[in-house]
């Protein structure tokens, strides 16, 4: 089995929607610097609780506590916007807004990833990768 995943963030995502659906709070994957960096700005938005790398061979893994025990998880929808093969990118201006602003996007632009407000109120464009709500 390989641990290199095509798209990296699909996979991270893919695996927080399916711990949600079956109630579990924590995942563990493979750790990248993109998937802690997604992880750091999910953190910081308080979309989840707390994340850990434990050191292992050949990759470390990235400890994802989604919610705490008994708590419902606070995201509701999470999806990949960007894909690899059709790329979404956007200007400063035209970053979309996610249920009248109570969800986020994602974008990486050339200063790192932050959220969609923090990306406009630095007046940086780039590509969007998740949307969450």
């Amino acid at each position: 089995m390989s641990l290199q995943s095509t798209d990296q963030i699909a996979d991270l995502i893919t695996r927080i929607r399916n711990a949600m659906m079956v109630g579990k709070t924590e995942i563990r994957v493979p750790t990248s610097k993109l998937k802690v960096a997604v992880v750091e700005v999910l953190k910081k938005a308080g979309y989840i609780d707390d994340y850990k790398i434990e050191k292992a061979e050949p990759r470390g893994i990235l400890n994802v506590k989604i919610n705490a025990e008994g708590t419902p998880a606070r995201i509701t929808e999470i999806s990949k916007v960007s894909k690899p093969g059709r790329r979404i990118y956007t200007s400063a201006e035209d970053i979309p807004v996610i249920k009248s602003g109570r969800g986020i996007v994602i974008i990486s632009t050339s200063k790192g990833l932050m959220t969609g407000r923090e990306a406009k109120k630095n007046r940086l464009g780039g590509e969007i990768l998740v949307k969450v709500y």
